[in-house]
C-alpha cells in the first residue's frame, strides 16, 4: 500500500519562503514520478513540479519556473518542493502525488492514483 504524506506548509508574506515535503512509503517500483498539484479554493487541482524517480527529469510549471524547486532525497523516500518568491496567488492546499505506470510524467491529476492529504500554504500580500 503506497502512503504519502505532506508537511511543511504554513502561512508566509508575499516574497517569502517554505519547503513542502512528501514523505512515501510502500513503493515496490524503482521508478515513477512524483508530482506536487495544488487547489486554491473555487479552482481546479493544476501541477506544479514533478520529478521523475529513477530518471530524475524535472517538471516544473511556467508559473513557478525560477521560484520553485524540485528534489529527492532516496534514501528518505522524500521528495521535496522549495519554494521561494511565493505570492498571493501560490496560496492552495498543496498535494503530493504519484503514478508507477508511465515512463514520464504527466501534469493531469487523473492520471495520478497514489495521493496525500495535502498541506496548506496561506500566501499574504
Amino acid at each position: 500500500q503506497v502512503e504519502l504524506v505532506e508537511s511543511g506548509g504554513g502561512s508566509v508574506q508575499a516574497g517569502g519562503s517554505l519547503t513542502l515535503s512528501c514523505a512515501a512509503s510502500g513503493f515496490t517500483h524503482n521508478s515513477a514520478c512524483m508530482y506536487w498539484f495544488r487547489q486554491a479554493p473555487d479552482k481546479g487541482r493544476e501541477g506544479v513540479a514533478g520529478i521523475y524517480i529513477g530518471g530524475g527529469t524535472v517538471y516544473l510549471a511556467d508559473s513557478v519556473q525560477g521560484r520553485f524547486s524540485i528534489s529527492q532525497d532516496n534514501a528518505k523516500n522524500t521528495m521535496y518542493l522549495q519554494m521561494n518568491s511565493l505570492k498571493p496567488e501560490d496560496t492552495g492546499m498543496y498535494y503530493c502525488a504519484a503514478d508507477v505506470r508511465r515512463t514520464w510524467c504527466s501534469n493531469v491529476p487523473r492520471d495520478y492514483v497514489f495521493w496525500g492529504q495535502g498541506t496548506q500554504v496561506t500566501v499574504s500580500s
